[in-house]
């Protein structure tokens, strides 16, 4: 992905609302054009992507979406950790950037897309029952999963990586359209940064720091 200020997935959306806009605007009233120009404008909110400057450490977990921090609990993980870690659960209000990033610079081990359903993504029920994809990174110093959960607005996942790919530290990997939530399960001995209620940012707030 490149550094383009919309991502592409909303250029469709952005693109048939200007239509519609102009079409009203001089089929019907230009007042009347103002409702779809407010729809317009509220696409190019959502599918923005705004730069970020990512300083790159090896030892520490960046946040992997922008939104609140909604829940740090441990866990047992054996979809790929194979062992207890600490899940941070961010949720992603309508209002917030949808774009995902990557907590570390590693490779993907693992990878698993499961159809659900589309309850609240700020209910706690959302991480098991509703549609997600999770990707297992892996880097000389630690591994993590992160997963992209869709809410009840959120009706599909974009993943643009796959099996294998090389990730470094910060990079675009995907998003989630309309309201979501990004989970990221990191092993015990990783010291979290983060408090329950904080605002995070992705690529830029720290979530953990790996022992060294």
């Amino acid at each position: 992905m490149t550094a383009f200020p919309i991502v592409k997935e909303g250029l469709p959306f952005i693109g048939i609302t200007i239509c519609i806009t102009a079409l009203v605007a001089v089929v019907v009233n230009v007042y009347w054009a103002i409702l779809p120009a407010i729809v317009c404008c509220f696409f190019l909110y959502f599918f923005r992507n705004p730069p970020r400057k990512i300083i790159y450490n090896p030892l520490h977990l960046l946040s992997p979406a922008d939104g609140k921090v909604m829940s740090i609990v441990e866990v047992q993980d054996d979809d790929y950790l194979g062992e207890a870690g600490i899940k941070v659960t961010i949720f992603l209000s309508p209002f917030d950037v949808h774009v995902n990033r990557s907590p570390m610079e590693g490779t993907i081990k693992f990878q698993q897309y499961v159809c659900g359903r589309f309850r609240p993504a700020y209910k706690a029920v959302a991480a098991w029952e509703n549609e997600r994809h999770a990707i297992g990174i892996e880097s000389p110093h630690c591994r993590v999963l992160v997963t992209q959960i869709a809410g009840i607005l959120a009706r599909r996942i974009v993943s643009w990586v796959t099996l294998g790919t090389d990730l470094s530290q910060g990079q675009l990997y995907g998003m989630i359209k309309f309201g979501s939530c990004t989970e990221l399960i990191a092993p015990r001995n990783v010291e979290i940064l983060v408090r329950k209620g904080q605002r995070v940012r992705a690529g830029l707030t720290v979530i953990g720091r790996i022992p060294s």
